[in-house]
Order: C-alpha cells, then structure tokens, then sequence
C-alpha cells in the first residue's frame, strides 16, 4: 500500500479491509494499520510546524521551512515506521506529538520500562522481556536512555521545598559497588527519613558520596536547611563518630537519639561468643528502664559486672549515655518509634530486596536511579499517620510548644 500527502481514506479502508482478507496482520510494519499511523504522524508534524512557524511570524522573526527530514521510530502496535517531516530553518521548532530525540511512540511501553527497571530487572533482562511479548528489539543501551528521562524528575525531587519542622528525623546509609575507571568502587548512599508534624512518613533527601562520614553528613544537612528545614526535634541516628556535632552544627537546638541495637552491636564486638547472651540480657534493663535514673544504675551495674572483663563493650554506653538515654524523657508512644533506626533501616530493607541481584551498578546514575524508583513505590503506602500519633504529638506540644508553628513567617521569630 502506497501513502501520499492528500491520503485517501477511502481507499485506505478498502485496502485494509481486504489485506484482513487475506490474512494480514493489523500491527506491525506490513500490518494493514502502519500507513495511517505514519500519515497521522506526519500530518500532526506538519500541523504542529505551521503553528510554530506562524508564530514565530507574529514574533517578527524570519523562520521558515527548510527541508526534510526522516527518522525510524518504533511502535507496539505498527513495528517501526519511518517518519518524514519539515524542518524550519532557525532550528527552533520542537514537535511534542513526537520529540526529536524519542524514537518509541508510546509512553506506554516508556513507562512499563521504568516499572520494570525500579523492579531490579537489568536493561538486558528487560531488552529480551520487550522481545518475546513485543517482537520489538530494543538493545539494552535503549533501555538505558528510556530509564534516563527520570532523571530531571529526580534533580527536582531532591532540590524541592521542606516543611520548616520535622518531629522526627531518621538519617542513616546504605552501601554498593559501582563500576569506575575499569574498577569497582564504594559509594554510600545518604537517606534522610522523617516523620512529619502529620505523622507521616516522607524520604526528604537522598544523597550520594564516596563513603559515610561527619563531614558529608554536615553538607546533607546544611542542604536540608536550603531546602527549607529551620529545625528538628529529635534526630535517630547510629553511632557515627562526630555525627552529633554535625546535627548540633546546622540544628541546635536538635535533641539526638543514638541508636539502642547499633549500640548493643557495638558492645558486643568486644565480647567473645561464649558471652554475648549474657551481656545482652544485663543491657536489657538498661534500656527498659523507667526513666534515665533507673537505666544509668542498671548501667553501672553492668559496669561492675563486665567492666573489667570486657572494658571497651561498656566504655562505650558510658561515654555516649547522654545521647543514648534521650528517649527516657519521653512517654512509651515517642520511645517506641525514637530509641531505635528501625523506621530507615526497614525501608532499607525493601529497598535491599530489590537492589540485591546487582553485582555492581555501571554507574552512580545508575545507582541513583534505582533507588529514587524504589522510594518512589514504597512512598505510594505511607499514606497513614503512624501508631498512636496522635498521643505522641500532644506530648510533643507540651514539650517543644512554638517549636511545632505551622506558619514559616511565625517559626522562630523568623
């Protein structure tokens, strides 16, 4: 079947009618559909030219058409088409029925990519997935590039406006491998977990560095302050030395809880197999305590008990018991979400269950990408305040009062 500019319909339908006769597909390249695609393709092109051309008329400007030019573009349903269309001279026309550099016709088929690749599919895997149920070959390369288009969405994800306050706020790394410089190297990446003044969850940033350390943890915070946060509550955080001062840097007034499990890890690092149940069972009062002054004797009693033996696994409870014990202040609604890193690393978890079957990613990008799909997913459920937020956030208002202003003008006399 031939095409030309007037298209005949009629004869169109006639045609297609009769190659369904003869057994014809209706999809794909020789499929009885292709050439009224391809016309409406061309027609829409042409269409949308003439518009930008009159108005870069009424502008003033002497823009006019200047040639063709033809492109192959792939289509689910009509396999691939090769798409003439103007040009104008000043290069300033940019078609939205089909952009320059889009060469699938579908923001179908886009999209199931990226649902597929923010499942943990490699490109590979989901270039031979688009062949078996599409006959669409689609080198993984491709793939590659389809997933690229998040990539504006996630440099404005990551530089978007913060609330003024956050209740609670969960900070904590996860580790990979990328591939660099024909080697494989360590990144770390930088998640920031809050609980807002709703008592809803929402990653607020995600950040990429080399390894996990103070310093870059005081860039990731000043940004937090750029992006709009004037203060936090209660910070979760693990162990990390010099961490506090960070936060006490950029925040405060920043109350911090380290971590009781980290802590408990820490301990027993210093304690041989034989030993470790034991000594979990005497910290077990520490931090079930009543109230601070409860927990801190339980501590020295541990201190006796073990403190000679293993000296480091108690050293360290006793120099960090002024940021280990903050939850005590609190009732049993706030300890059971502050005292641990739990809320970050279960989302860590979920993020891990996808990003596991990766050996090393080709590049921080790369990297990044998954990770922001996967929060992207995950983000979808936490619709929902918390348990028990409501009892928690008048404790909080008893505590913290104008801390908790809804308004920016009124936060902090700002």
């Amino acid at each position: 079947m031939k095409t030309d500019e007037s298209f005949n319909f009629e004869r169109f339908k006639e045609e297609a009618i009769q190659g369904l006769y003869e057994g014809r597909k209706m999809g794909g390249t020789d499929g009885v559909f292709a050439p009224m695609l391809k016309h409406l393709l061309e027609s829409m092109l042409e269409g949308e030219l003439t518009h930008h051309l009159e108005e870069s008329k009424a502008a003033g400007e002497n823009n006019r058409k200047n040639g063709k030019t033809k492109k192959t573009v792939r289509s689910l349903q009509s396999g691939h088409l090769e798409i003439e269309s103007s040009r104008d001279r000043q290069g300033t026309f940019e078609p939205k029925i089909l952009p320059k550099r889009q060469l699938i016709i579908t923001e179908e088929l886009e999209d199931k990519v990226i649902a597929m690749y923010s499942r943990g599919m490699s490109t590979r895997n989901i270039s031979e997935y688009i062949k078996e149920m599409y006959g669409m070959d689609i080198s993984a390369t491709e793939i590659s590039h389809i997933t690229d288009k998040i990539v504006p969405l996630i440099n404005e994800w990551c530089n978007r406006p913060l609330e003024p306050v956050y209740p609670f706020v969960f900070l904590d790394c996860m580790h990979y491998k990328v591939r660099e410089s024909g080697g494989v190297e360590s990144r770390a990446i930088y998640n920031i977990l809050a609980i807002s003044r709703e008592g809803k969850k929402e990653l607020i940033g995600i950040y990429l560095s080399e390894n996990e350390g103070a310093k870059f943890w005081l860039s990731v915070l000043t940004h937090l302050k750029q992006r709009g946060v004037e203060d936090i509550l209660i910070a979760c955080i693990d162990g990390l030395k010099g961490f506090p001062e960070a936060i006490e840097a950029v925040f405060p007034l920043t109350r911090i809880q380290l971590c009781i499990i980290h802590q408990i890890r820490t301990s027993l690092r210093y304690v041989p197999e034989k030993d470790k149940k034991m000594v979990i069972e005497d910290l077990k009062p520490v931090y079930k305590a009543i109230n601070q002054e409860q927990g801190f004797e339980k501590l020295l009693e541990s201190q006796d008990k073990w403190g000679k033996k293993y000296p480091l696994a108690v050293k360290s409870w006793m120099n960090n018991w002024t940021n280990l014990s903050t939850f005590f202040e609190y009732t049993a609604e706030i300890r059971r979400v502050i005292y641990t890193t739990n809320a970050i690393e279960g989302m860590h978890r979920q993020i891990r269950k996808v990003t596991k079957t990766k050996g090393a990613f080709t590049s921080d990008q790369a990297l990044l990408k998954l990770v922001y799909l996967v929060v992207r997913d995950l983000s979808k459920k936490w619709t929902m305040p918390i348990h028990n937020w409501g009892l928690a956030m008048s404790q909080l208002y008893i505590k913290f009062g104008d801390r908790l202003q809804a308004d920016r003008e009124n936060y902090l006399g700002g």
